[in-house]
């Protein structure tokens, strides 16, 4: 855990540290816990962002310091102005197997994590001067102590809320909304008054930048430097780790492709001849998935599965291509995006930040 003193003005930087799993194998790796790792915030790329939030908090006079620790995931802990930050930030070799696991790495560029932090800046503001009580915070956001859902129901249309990080995250919760809400009005030279004008996500803007005018200044209510789930405390494995993640990012998509798949592909015997579908979609399965990740927010590792059950749907068809391999990798790419837009729209699984 780093202090809590601004730190961005350091005349000398700290030598990284040299961990000796860092030459293992994936499976070494994956078989050491988390409290056996010895990663810390301090001497790492990550040092960079979070003073950055410290700048900006300076700049508008919030006395706030959010305090950061490594732990599993991003999260701010109810009660506690400080973030938790994913360990795989912390080191390359991490980051790397993050990637191979996950097929992209959450927070992994510095604008990025910038993105995320800004986010759970709004949350550890909130806890540290329990924002949550006020009358007019419940009226436009919601009541915090609201059970946070399971799955939520977007509304890519609505204008009710920001638009900050992916999946349409501010419709998730109250505390949710507000933290997304915050990301917005933190960001140095927002232009959120032109960006918003017209939306009743202004009003919401608004309200927050009354109410940073109204804290700056003040001592934060809460100021307890608790670290849940920190790093050092954890003994679960690696291996444990990402085989809940990625069981709970399993797809939860129709399996049921095969009259799109017909109309894309053909089955038809002069077309035998050409490149089979499900060879096609394997060679292009990564641009394919990056692109339509990009367009809706969904996670790689879920779009990774789907496509997964496309190949297989198009090996029992046996389909094959048909056209342009541009047009057809473009057809493709609106088909799984119609696909992934829809099961948004109507189920989009909870992911706690």
């Amino acid at each position: 855990m780093l202090a809590t003193k601004n730190q961005g003005k350091r005349k000398t930087a700290t030598r990284p540290r040299r961990f000796p799993w860092s030459r293992c194998k994936t499976e070494n790796i994956l078989d050491l816990r988390f409290c056996n790792l010895g990663l810390t915030i301090a001497g790492t790329w990550l040092e960079r962002p979070i003073d950055h939030i410290w700048t900006e908090l300076e700049r508008r006079e919030i006395r706030l310091r959010p305090h950061f620790w490594l732990s599993e995931e991003w999260f701010s802990p109810a009660g506690v102005p400080g973030v938790a930050i994913p360990f795989y930030l912390a080191h390359r070799r991490l980051m790397k197997l993050e990637r191979e696991k996950m097929l992209e790495v959450e927070g992994g560029t510095f604008d990025e994590c910038l993105k995320i932090l800004r986010h759970e800046t709004g949350h550890a503001i909130q806890h540290a001067f329990q924002l949550q009580r006020k009358r007019r915070w419940q009226q436009l956001f919601g009541k915090s102590s609201a059970r946070y859902p399971e799955y939520y129901r977007a509304k890519p249309s609505s204008k009710r809320f920001v638009l900050h990080l992916d999946r349409w995250y501010a419709q998730a919760h109250p505390d949710e909304d507000f933290a997304e809400t915050f990301a917005v009005w933190f960001q140095p030279r927002a232009l959120w008054k032109k960006r918003y004008a017209r939306w009743p996500a202004l009003k919401k803007l608004e309200y927050v930048d009354e109410l940073m005018t109204e804290i700056a200044g003040k001592k934060p209510l809460v100021a307890n430097k608790m670290c849940v789930e920190s790093l050092p405390r954890l003994r679960k494995t690696l291996r444990q780790h990402y085989e809940e993640k990625r069981a709970r990012y399993t797809s939860s998509y129709p399996t049921v492709y095969d009259r799109d798949l017909k109309g894309l592909f053909s089955d038809a015997p002069r077309h035998r001849q050409k490149e089979a579908a499900g060879a096609f979609v394997r060679r292009n399965r990564s641009e394919i998935r990056q692109l339509v990740s990009r367009w809706t927010g969904e996670y790689q590792f879920t779009l990774d599965q789907v496509l997964d059950d496309i190949i297989v749907r198009c090996r029992a068809l046996k389909l094959h291509t048909k056209g342009s391999e541009r047009q057809l990798k473009l057809d493709f790419c609106i088909l799984l995006t119609a696909h992934t837009m829809q099961v948004l729209f109507n189920k989009t699984q909870w992911q706690a930040l």
